[in-house]
Parts: structure tokens; C-alpha cells; sequence
């Protein structure tokens, strides 16, 4: 008996989608949780410090927020297929220091380094991709791998020190700009926010609108009925880690922009704040189940809880053993919830 091709096996995504919805997808219970967690260290904080409701940290944690929450969509994506992306902060890294090789050493136009940050994003993404499906190598130890290789790639790019954008007109804008600070000057909103949300908006649509997205949840779901459904299991892995380090090119952009430099030793440590940010928003790290924006609140969870810690003087050491207590108890979370389903 001949196996169906990818096209008839089209038919046999709403059984997957259907199964998915009924025995993964978070409620909005977990969301409400998420989210009111969010409004409580909102509230705490202002409490404790005065500073904290100030104009200028809340512009800091949305900046911050804007980027992790970038890297954190990226690895949505990916978690929900039931995977592991290790390398998002590194490939951010390197998305920069390639879009500073263009625009500073070679004095190309901003439009050609922005897309060849997000294509190098997504070619690296890809070749994640393929280790994993093709090579059949576990996520975690191909992503490791990718993620050293671009710490050091990175280095050896930039020759091991920063590529700064002052030659580059207006890159600033990218991400410190505020559109909506132009009409409304109450509110300068800066525009990496605004990228965020649109990110956000898009992948949500591609998440649950489009056979990328239900392809990416029946993975998660069951892997082995999809194959035997005849879908070509390893094209659509591939697609969802290059989509990913697509992602990751946005978030190099933002953070470079931010700083109007490439810093080459920087991203290692952003994947933990990324997939923390992911998995408190609901998004199981044995996937199946996630939603953009349960990944957004989580996002914003993390750099509140960061900023907070920091205005209160709380020592940069605590503050990591915070972070990694969150994660611990977000993931048990997932697994009680999981037992519950």
C-alpha cells in the first residue's frame, strides 16, 4: 500500500489540530494565571520602590522585553514541536555582527544588512534543523553545538571586538525610535516594542491558521502518527527551526540597534531567559501545546521580575538563582498539568 503524499495528507490535519486542541492546548485558565502573576509583581514593585513606575525604567523593561521576547517566539515555535533551541542568543549574536560586517565594513545600505541578518538567521536555523531531522541528532546536543560554533564564529567574524553603527544613518531607529512618540508624545513607545507585537501578531496567525502551524503541534503530538499519515516529517522540522533563526535575525537586529554596536561576547545566557519566558507562558516543554501569547506575558514576566530585582539592589548573583527557581517551578508546573491532562 502506497503511502499518501504531503498534499493528500492535508486531509488528515484537522484530526491532528482536533486532537491537539482537545488534549494540549493550554486553557485560559493558565493564561489568566500567567497573567495575573504579571499584574501582582507589577504591583509589588511599585510598592517597594518608588523608582520603579518611572518613565524611563518602564521605556528599560519594554526595550528588554522586546528582545527576549523576540528570542522567546522563536523558540515557541520550536518547543511545540516537542524540541530544543540552545543556540537563539548566540544566533542573535551573530545576526549582528553580520549585519555589521555589511553596513560598517563594507558600507552597504541599511536595507541589504537588515536582510542579511534575518536570511543568515534562517540559514542557520535550517542547518539546526537538518542536524536534528536529517541527522536524527537530539535537539539538545545539535542546538549546544550550533550555539558554540556561533559564539566562536561570531568572535573570528568581528575579530573579537565590537562593530559599531555610528557610520550607519539612522540604525539607531530601528529599535530606540518611537513612531507613536512622534504623534503622541506622552506615550514614546519605542519601536522594537511595536516589531514585538508584530512578530507576535504574525506568528500567532502562522501558529494557528497555516499548515506550518498545524504541522508544528501534530509533531508535537504524536511525531510517529504524522509520519505514518505520510507527511514529510523531516521538511516541516527543518522549516520550523528556519523560521526560528529567521526570528533570531529580528532580535540581532533589535539588540544591535539598541546598543548601535555588534557586541560579539554577548548572547550566551539569553536562551535560558527565552525558553523560561516560553514555558512560563504555558508552552510545555514536552510539546503540543503553546500560544504566542502566553510566550509574550511570560516575556514580560521575566524582565519585570529582572528589572524589579535590580532597582531593589538585589545582588546580580540572587537575581540568577531567581531566575533558575522560576524555571524549575514552571517546568514542574508543566509536568503537573500534564499528569492532570
Amino acid at each position: 500500500m502506497t503511502l499518501p503524499s504531503d498534499t493528500s495528507a492535508l486531509a488528515n490535519q484537522g484530526r491532528l489540530s482536533g486532537l491537539r486542541a482537545r488534549v494540549f492546548a493550554p486553557t485560559s485558565v493558565q493564561k489568566l494565571l500567567a497573567f495575573g502573576s504579571l499584574v501582582l509583581l507589577l504591583i509589588f514593585f511599585s510598592f517597594a520602590s518608588p523608582a520603579f513606575m518611572q518613565m524611563d525604567n518602564i521605556l528599560g523593561i519594554l526595550q528588554a522585553t522586546a528582545v527576549n521576547g523576540v528570542l522567546a517566539i522563536a523558540c515557541t515555535f520550536v518547543i511545540i514541536t516537542g524540541g530544543i533551541d540552545l543556540s537563539v542568543g548566540t544566533l542573535m549574536t551573530f545576526t549582528a555582527v553580520i549585519c555589521g560586517v555589511f553596513l560598517t565594513y563594507w558600507h552597504l545600505p541599511m536595507w541589504i544588512g537588515v536582510i542579511a541578518a534575518i536570511a543568515t538567521g534562517a540559514i542557520c536555523g535550517t542547518i539546526s534543523g537538518t542536524l536534528t531531522a536529517k541527522m536524527k541528532i537530539p535537539p539538545f546536543i545539535a542546538t549546544l553545538g550550533m550555539m558554540m560554533l556561533l559564539k566562536g564564529l561570531s568572535l573570528v567574524v568581528s575579530a573579537d571586538k565590537p562593530i559599531y553603527f555610528t557610520d550607519t544613518e539612522n540604525f539607531y531607529m530601528i529599535s530606540q525610535d518611537s513612531l507613536i512618540g512622534h504623534v503622541l508624545p506622552s506615550l514614546p513607545i519605542p519601536n522594537a516594542v511595536l516589531i514585538l507585537f508584530f512578530l507576535a501578531v504574525l506568528s500567532s496567525i502562522t501558529l494557528n491558521r497555516t499548515a506550518l502551524g498545524r504541522y508544528t503541534f501534530a509533531l508535537g503530538s504524536n511525531e510517529e502518527a504524522v509520519r505514518l499519515s505520510g507527511v514529510n516529517v523531516d521538511r516541516w522540522k527543518i522549516a520550523i527551526y528556519g523560521l526560528g533563526g529567521a526570528i533570531c535575525g529580528f532580535a540581532g537586529l533589535l539588540i544591535a540597534s539598541r546598543l548601535n554596536s555588534a557586541q560579539p561576547a554577548l548572547g550566551q545566557g539569553y536562551e535560558l531567559e527565552a525558553i523560561a519566558a516560553v514555558v512560563i507562558g504555558g508552552t510545555s516543554l514536552s510539546g503540543g501545546s503553546g500560544t504566542i501569547l502566553g510566550t509574550i506575558i511570560g516575556a514580560f514576566i521575566m524582565s519585570v521580575l529582572t528589572n524589579g530585582l535590580r532597582i531593589m539592589s538585589v545582588a546580580q548573583e540572587w537575581q540568577i538563582v531567581v531566575t533558575g527557581l522560576i524555571i524549575i517551578l514552571a517546568v514542574y508546573a508543566d509536568i503537573l498539568r500534564r499528569r492532570k491532562g
